[in-house]
């Protein structure tokens, strides 16, 4: 009997099962504070899990709570028809999975290990030269978030894979399929990691600002999120049509007004001591786009000046 199929005869040894059919068996490799987070979900959601890491004292949470511990990788990915693969980076991947290239045909990896999109595109290759399903794949939350269904999880790659696994996936967060292009899950992970940190910088600046008047952040962040939910929100669908359409009809605030009125916030800045290397930064971009012919269209045309020259092969 094989490991898979001992697994399943074996039963649940996470959770008392809810269904008379047997969940699918799946092995996470990499039990970092992410993959052991991982892993969990998946118990939690009755699933017989195999886990392997390098130093396999970190499994032992996890196999108090029904985890299978593989000695090898080749015990690992022999346990089950998916692998989830959450190590520190590409090498890291290849250093595990490569002595055991033989074993993997006719198995799915879904990798969310962090890299970029050039190196998913190499893995997918690889992957499908081994006979391999491969699906790259973004995690957009932290480890306490793993497991909660408003949690977006990306992936970009087989159609084939994420359709036939969907179901374990949604066990980790919700699952967003982007197309088969291998990059491109990884490509919105930085791009998102980008405004997030936009984000948080900009709200922190904020923050300093008013808390020099002696105004709590937490008394100003509750003002500062409705104002993003109810109106910085609906800005971004209005700009995502015009940049799209190449069109930016300056109806409601152009760049021009838009570099008058950060001058004010600077000015307030300076006055309270705070730092305005960023303002001053986003100032300058308006003025590039102003002096590109934009002062008169909307906000959403800056996007022509961080482009470059590489607008005509961005277009979708």
């Amino acid at each position: 009997m094989n490991a898979e199929n001992e697994y399943a005869a074996a039963g649940s040894t996470s959770a008392e099962r809810t269904t008379t059919e047997p969940k699918t068996p799946v092995t996470v490799i990499g039990l970092g504070n992410m993959g052991a987070a991982l892993a969990a979900a998946l118990l939690d959601n009755g699933h017989p899990t195999t886990v392997w890491n390098r130093s396999p004292a970190k499994a032992e949470p996890l196999v108090a709570r029904g985890a299978r511990l593989a000695a090898t990788p080749e015990e690992a990915v022999a346990a089950g028809p998916l692998i989830i693969a959450c190590v520190l980076d590409d090498d890291a991947l290849h250093a595990v999975l490569d002595p055991v290239a033989d074993a993997l045909a006719g198995k799915a990896l879904v990798n969310v290990t962090s890299g970029s999109p050039e190196q998913a595109g190499e893995a997918a290759k690889w992957a499908e030269s081994l006979g391999l399903g491969h699906l790259d794949g973004a995690i957009m939350t932290t480890p306490p978030g793993v497991g909660k269904p408003e949690m977006m999880f990306l992936y970009s790659g087989s159609a084939e894979v994420f359709d036939a696994h969907r179901a374990i996936l949604a066990a980790l967060g919700d699952p967003l399929y982007l197309g088969a292009e291998p990059g491109r899950a990884s490509l919105y992970d930085a791009a998102l990691l980008g405004l997030m940190w936009s984000t948080f910088t900009g709200w922190l600046h904020g923050t300093a600002m008013v808390g020099a008047d002696a105004t709590k952040a937490t008394d100003f962040t509750p003002v500062a999120i409705r104002w993003m939910r109810h109106a910085v929100a609906g800005f971004l669908d209005t700009y995502a049509a015009q940049v799209d359409a190449g069109h930016y009809p300056g109806d409601d605030a152009t760049v021009d007004v838009q570099i008058a009125a950060i001058g004010h916030l600077i000015h307030a800045a300076a006055d309270r001591g705070v730092d305005n290397a960023l303002p001053e930064l986003l100032k300058a971009t308006m003025e590039r786009a102003s002096a590109a012919g934009h002062g008169s269209d909307s906000y959403a045309s800056v996007i022509e000046v961080l482009r470059g020259d590489r607008r005509d092969t961005m277009q979708v």
